[in-house]
């Protein structure tokens, strides 16, 4: 029996979001665990900019992030890997730890974007978080050190 016997893969469609689920589906095939696959529909995103929240109806977000959701339990069968679908709405620094504890997850894989800190402090993302509120191991799929991606420069420019 592998240590990693239930999985639970964070998928959002993004390149670190399909990066996450390769490498977890490539885990998850070889060691024949249970598959979890989580979509969250992030309400702090929307929640924070009033204005676009007003314009874009709930419904046409839920639908575009369950959509997500079926396109990663796609991707997973092709790979010949079944995963069980699961959708929230919230913070994801709270549903993941939220279905990992209920799931009894072994591993949670979810996918990173490197940022500079001007841009993770302008932000408020504080990703770490994710670490102390679980207490299963978490696998962190991210661009390879020598893949060299430059962020254009921050300018601050203050006028007298």
């Amino acid at each position: 029996m592998s240590a990693f016997g239930r999985i639970l893969l964070c998928y959002d469609a993004t390149r670190e979001g399909r990066r996450a689920l390769r490498h977890g589906a490539a885990l998850a095939e070889q060691v024949k665990a249970e598959t979890h696959l989580l979509a969250v529909l992030n309400s702090s995103s929307w929640t924070q900019g009033a204005e676009i929240a007003s314009t874009v109806p709930l419904d046409a977000l839920e639908q575009s992030a369950r959509e997500i959701l079926r396109d990663g339990i796609e991707k997973l069968a092709a790979r010949g890997v079944i995963a069980t679908a699961h959708f929230a709405i919230g913070d994801p620094l709270d549903r993941i730890p939220f279905f990992a504890n209920e799931l009894k997850a072994d591993l949670i894989v979810v996918g990173h974007r490197r940022s500079g800190r001007v841009r993770r402090w302008w932000s408020g993302k504080n990703d770490g978080l994710l670490l102390d509120r679980v207490s299963c191991a978490v696998l962190v799929a991210m661009e390879p050190e020598d893949v060299d991606i430059q962020e254009p420069a921050e300018v601050f420019s203050a006028r007298a």
